[in-house]
């Protein structure tokens, strides 16, 4: 089914959000043919861990989209402060409606409604208020996840989850934290995977199907 999707746009709260829920797909999409768009809504300049350059995270997803094969021209970045995104819901649905206007998606990927992470959770609803005639499917950062529920499955290759692990690993900065480990990555594709009898899958909370 995702090949009948050409025209994607993921919606990252923070660089590497988009990585972390969907990196396993956004490859499959694009080696399926379909043109896929990032956008970035903050670098989280005030949470860079001391001794890298404020703005490392800004290079840091252009490494890891490319890694991807996400184009240059499709990766957009903003700056919204981190941790303050619901104090901007109104500019944020502003670039949103900007960006379905110029580019006519036909699937949008976001966090959940049930992220409880205040920049997560406004992405998410900001992003279903935008896009209220096309496909959304929610991605799971079980981390943040109070529930999820696992509607639509994506069966993964070893490639997918390599190009996701390879992206993953342009983020230096965010090294230390559990949930970027190759381990953890590799393990959680594997438990969607068991789960619908396949080696590896990611899977997604079905907000909105058009077809």
């Amino acid at each position: 089914m995702l090949n009948l999707f050409k025209k994607v746009l993921v919606l990252a709260p923070h660089t590497d959000d988009g990585e972390l829920g969907a990196g396993g797909t956004i490859a499959k999409l694009i080696e399926s043919g379909a043109e896929v768009y990032y956008a970035a809504f903050s670098t989280a300049e005030e949470s860079v861990p001391e001794g890298f350059p404020k703005d490392i995270l800004k290079t840091e997803v252009k490494a890891a989209t490319e890694k991807l094969g996400i184009k240059k021209e499709n990766l957009f970045i903003f700056n919204f402060r981190v941790r303050k995104l619901n104090y901007s819901r109104q500019e944020i649905l502003e670039e949103l409606v900007q960006l379905k206007n110029k580019y006519k998606f036909d699937l949008v990927l976001l966090p959940s409604v049930e992220d409880i992470h205040q920049d997560h959770s406004t992405i998410a609803n900001e992003g279903i208020r935008a896009f209220k005639n096309t496909s959304i499917f929610a991605y799971e950062l079980i981390w943040n996840n109070l529930s999820f529920k696992t509607q639509f499955f994506s069966i993964l290759s070893e490639a997918h989850v390599n190009s996701k692990i390879n992206a993953l690993a342009e983020y230096k900065s965010q090294g230390k934290r559990d949930y970027m480990s190759d381990e953890f990555i590799r393990s959680l594709a594997r438990v969607r995977g068991v789960q619908i009898g396949t080696k590896y899958a990611e899977c997604f909370e079905v907000i909105r199907l058009i077809l």
